[in-house]
């Protein structure tokens, strides 16, 4: 579906027209929407959503982002590309100076971010993290309020999301679980946050955050996933809505459980194919382009074997998503020696100081070296 037609669904935008103006709003804060259908897309070369204030409506809604990381910055980047009015919280706070020079505001705390926004998201790289920024000494819990929405784009298990729903349902306020996948071509994901109660990972990475093309898995409260829609789409390129909280989390998991045995797979078929004297380059080719072609291996392959792995998705939270996935099987008794098989490798890749290499380093710890260690 064309960007165009995406938004003719939710806003009844013309299709024949060349720019079109729309008003809405976002938690009963009226705001006025501007699209351009230059190459079906919003307005500023990509994805955008311009929030425009006049004279007889109130003022656009202030949305908080916490968590400038690989994957927060350009996510963030890309809603103030759009004219969203931006508060941003990082715990080290020179990772929001890009940003911040580009118009971003910035707050000493996730409950001042909160208090002070409409709407907030969260990007943290843990569950420990997700819920310290969530519920702790000063987090955004504390800031929410009836009225207000938190949107958790975190990678979390099923139970830490759960958690941070009831914590932030119990201000009044709403919550929309987002998981963030990617689509695989240097991918990673995430999860973000809005005082409302829904849930919403995010499936991707640093690149597909960069290019607006992440997948949103969400769940959680079904009007604050609709009223956020737009604002996902300024961010990825396909959102799902798959129930209630903890669903988005368990879809990321076993999403990134798939992608996590996957890559060790292939890391064993580059090095055996070099071992028997097969070109590994080859190798990329053909599995391209026969029955299990991904765009991960086409991605990937050339750099791996080079070894090189350039950090799209850390080998750390891989390992850290295929534990937590191996927890969610034992949970509802489903065997997964596949999953449990990788999960080793990545923890000797670890052992080897590779965790914040690509996941893809995983290669490194089928090498003789390693093994002989």
């Amino acid at each position: 579906m064309t960007m165009r037609c995406l938004m003719n669904c939710f806003f009844g935008v013309p299709t024949n027209a060349m720019a079109a103006t729309r008003s809405s709003s976002l938690w009963g804060i009226p705001f006025t929407l501007n699209f351009n259908n230059n190459n079906n897309h919003f307005s500023s070369n990509s994805r955008s959503l311009s929030y425009i204030s006049n004279s007889t409506s109130s003022p656009a809604p202030r949305v908080g982002f916490l968590g400038i990381g690989i994957m927060g910055s350009p996510m963030a980047h890309n809603l103030l590309k759009a004219g969203v009015d931006l508060t941003l919280w990082n715990r080290t706070k020179s990772k929001c100076d890009p940003l911040i020079s580009l118009g971003a505001k910035y707050l000493s705390s996730p409950e001042e971010v909160a208090a002070s926004c409409d709407l907030t998201f969260a990007m943290l790289a843990d569950p420990h993290s997700a819920i310290e920024v969530a519920c702790g000494n000063h987090g955004a819990a504390n800031g929410m309020a009836l009225g207000k929405g938190y949107v958790d784009v975190s990678t979390v298990d099923v139970d830490t999301s759960k958690l941070i729903s009831e914590r932030i349902k119990a201000t009044g306020a709403l919550f929309l679980e987002v998981h963030s996948h990617f689509p695989l071509s240097n991918t990673k994901c995430c999860v973000i946050r809005i005082h409302i109660t829904s849930q919403a990972p995010v499936s991707g990475s640093k690149k597909p955050a960069e290019d607006g093309q992440l997948i949103f898995l969400t769940a959680g409260d079904r009007n604050l996933y609709e009223t956020v829609a737009p604002l996902l789409d300024i961010m990825g390129k396909s959102k799902f809505y798959l129930g209630d909280v903890g669903n988005g989390a368990a879809m990321k998991l076993v999403v990134n459980m798939i992608m996590g045995s996957m890559m060790a797979s292939f890391s064993e078929g580059l090095l055996l194919s070099e071992k028997v004297g097969l070109d590994p380059k080859v190798l990329v080719e053909v599995v391209s382009q026969g029955a299990i072609s991904a765009p991960m291996y086409s991605t990937k392959g050339p750099s791996m074997i080079q070894s090189l792995y350039p950090t799209a998705f850390p080998l750390k939270h891989q390992q850290k998503d295929l534990r937590l996935a191996l927890g969610l099987a034992e949970s509802v008794s489903q065997s997964t020696p596949i999953a449990a098989a990788a999960n080793e490798l990545y923890k000797v890749a670890k052992s080897h100081g590779l965790s914040d290499e690509d996941f893809s380093a995983v290669i490194e710890a089928l090498k003789s070296k390693f093994q002989q260690s």
